[in-house]
């Protein structure tokens, strides 16, 4: 059935399945990505759970996610299914220092993920948008403040990929992942910039519908 043929409230459904991610109770087996995540810092100068953790604050969690408390329970996992080895330093008045190093199995693993296509859009859950949605129940100046603050928002996390982007080329330019690293910042870069013109034009929008009421 085309989408044009489908009753309105069904276009609602579908506008807000895609754009707010509702949870519709569909029950799909989704792969755990972030064990390859954790498996492909391996790969890099990361060896201990806490250069890990830093490595996902300066870098991954700008697009994907990992708490701390995820960390050690993979690196175990890992170990245990032979993806890696873990080697126990002695350390007086401290816990051992564990340092983690990917094996061939996991060198392997991590190809084939990474060889695999990707076949869903990711989609965000996104406050501003759901109110937005039911914007007519709120003042302009109510809707013009929730854009102001979320702009706001933006700019700091755009300056910040502008920082990490900088540092990157000016620390780590010679190594194999720096073009890497800065292919996937300068997509926060861009998406970033869009989300930022997107709010002026509706705060422009919201502003001129006010003044036309």
């Amino acid at each position: 059935m085309k989408i044009s043929t489908l009753p309105r409230n069904s276009m609602l459904h579908l506008y807000q399945d895609d754009i707010y991610q509702i949870d519709v109770g569909e029950n799909m087996v989704k792969e755990n990505h972030t064990k390859y995540a954790i498996l492909g810092l391996l790969t890099t100068e990361c060896r201990t759970g806490y250069q890990i953790k830093q490595m996902i604050d300066g870098s991954l969690n700008h697009f994907w996610k990992i708490s701390y408390g995820q960390v050690y329970p993979i690196l175990k996992t890992l170990v245990e299914d032979g993806d890696a080895t873990v080697h126990e330093t002695e350390q007086e008045g401290k816990p051992n220092k564990k340092e983690y190093h990917i094996t061939q199995q996991g060198q392997n693993a991590l190809q084939v993920w990474i060889e695999k296509p990707v076949l869903e859009l990711p989609t965000e859950k996104n406050e501003l948008l759901l109110k937005l949605f039911f914007g007519r129940h709120q003042d302009a100046n109510t809707n013009l403040h929730l854009l102001e603050t979320y702009l706001t928002k933006l700019t700091e996390r755009y300056r910040t990929y502008e920082g990490i982007k900088t540092m990157i080329q000016q620390n780590y330019g010679q190594e194999e992942d720096a073009v890497f690293w800065i292919i996937t910042l300068d997509y926060g870069l861009m998406t970033t910039k869009a989300a930022m013109d997107w709010c002026k034009q509706t705060m422009d929008l919201i502003t001129n519908q006010r003044e036309d009421s």
